[in-house]
């Protein structure tokens, strides 16, 4: 099937800090829009469509825009936890097609480090509501959500520990050849800046049962932006395009009889395969949103990329590394190890960007095809699942 290219990426930037004390998350967003459009070769005055999750002080589409002086003819204000950019692209992408949309930007920006912000392992936040008046009252955290999925998807398909480890000690290769990702486990003071084993794994300590603390991503500051162009703009632009050929929005939530290992993926993936005319086997990497392991382990299986249950001898044999045969995953080291802001989204595609240019630090040769997963939400509970298939040029 041919493939329909009608809007490209054609402009990223990742802001470089992991730890930036006295910088806002609207400076860290205005700063890396600034340099994705000069990446791009394009000015503030091109932007038209402006795409935004509402972080940062006072954003969302209204006080974005106002900050930074734009006027876009379409503003997106979805907000779907750390899905929200894959959706954003998926937006775009259809307001690229349908003519109101030229020059789109979406930017993300975090101070969760510097902030002190208990993610994962807080309370619930905010009054009781219908959607937490059977969990709220038992003292549920977010960890503890992810540790339930993990300790069902081992009873119900022998899912071990040391499979589920592999998915660190690749994630973690890849950082230690990112200098952006070594500074940042260094900032963050971790306890080894090296590679590390699946026995690394398994000696960490415990955070919630069965997940083990370097299973569990890093909460750093940090952010970013992307740019999305009509087929004409890509013409002029400084570098190849990247081409956003397929696009797929899920929502999960627990239902009775329902299966906490199934994620929202199994539904947003396909949609975004079909209308990329691909099938996962043509994948060459795969960015899969990492905030712990099994969030990985599913979604693999959600994807297609292996079948429900079998994850665990997929991953097992240590492929995932850029420098092995198979599908590679998370090649700036992830969530795991590389950044996690709190909604992690923007950077699956942006390193799926500096795949398909060769520009990435653990380079897969000869990469044509990738696809960003993100999550959104509470994996086993209500979440969303966004799903952009990209193509090299």
């Amino acid at each position: 099937m041919s493939q329909s290219r009608q809007a490209a990426i054609a402009g990223i930037h990742e802001y470089p800090l992991r730890v930036a004390p006295g910088v806002s998350a609207m400076q860290i967003k205005a700063a890396s829009l600034k340099a994705a459009l000069d990446d791009a070769g394009l000015k503030w005055s091109d932007v038209d469509g402006l795409y935004d999750a509402g972080d940062g002080e006072g954003g969302g589409g209204l006080g974005l825009a106002a900050y930074l002086g734009l006027k876009p003819r379409v503003i997106d204000t979805t907000q779907v936890g750390g899905s929200s950019y894959e959706f954003h692209t998926a937006h775009a992408l259809r307001d690229i097609a349908a003519g109101r949309v030229r020059v789109a930007v979406t930017t993300y920006g975090s101070t969760a480090a510097s902030s002190r912000m208990a993610i994962g392992t807080g309370g619930r936040f905010g009054g009781a509501s219908w959607q937490t008046n059977m969990e709220a009252p038992y003292g549920s955290t977010l960890i503890s959500n992810y540790a339930m999925v993990k300790q069902r998807h081992m009873h119900q398909y022998g899912t071990t520990n040391e499979q589920l480890a592999e998915i660190s000690v690749a994630t973690r290769k890849h950082a230690m050849r990112n200098p952006e990702a070594v500074k940042a486990m260094t900032d963050l003071q971790f306890v080894k800046v090296d590679n590390i084993t699946v026995a690394d794994v398994l000696e960490s300590r415990v955070v919630a049962t069965p997940l083990r603390l370097l299973e569990c991503c890093m909460v750093s500051d940090g952010g970013g932006a992307l740019v999305i162009v009509s087929p004409e703009v890509a013409r002029d632009i400084k570098k190849k395009p990247v081409w956003v050929i397929g696009s797929g929005e899920a929502t999960k939530y627990r239902e009775n009889g329902g299966d906490i290992t199934v994620s929202a993926g199994a539904q947003s993936g396909p949609a975004a395969f079909a209308q990329a005319g691909v099938t996962p086997s043509e994948i060459d990497i795969a960015m899969i949103y990492d905030s712990f392991t099994i969030t990985v382990a599913t979604c693999l299986e959600d994807l297609g990329f292996c079948k429900k249950g079998e994850v665990g001898a997929f991953i097992g044999d240590g492929h995932l590394a850029f420098d092995k045969p198979g599908l590679t995953i998370n090649t700036d080291g992830g969530g795991l190890s590389s950044n996690h802001p709190g909604m992690r989204g923007l950077f699956l595609l942006l390193e799926a960007t500096r795949q398909l240019r060769g520009e990435s630090t653990s380079q897969v040769n000869g990469a044509k095809l990738a696809v960003a997963h993100g999550n959104g939400g509470l994996l086993g509970a209500t979440h969303t699942g966004g799903t952009v298939v990209l193509a090299a040029d």
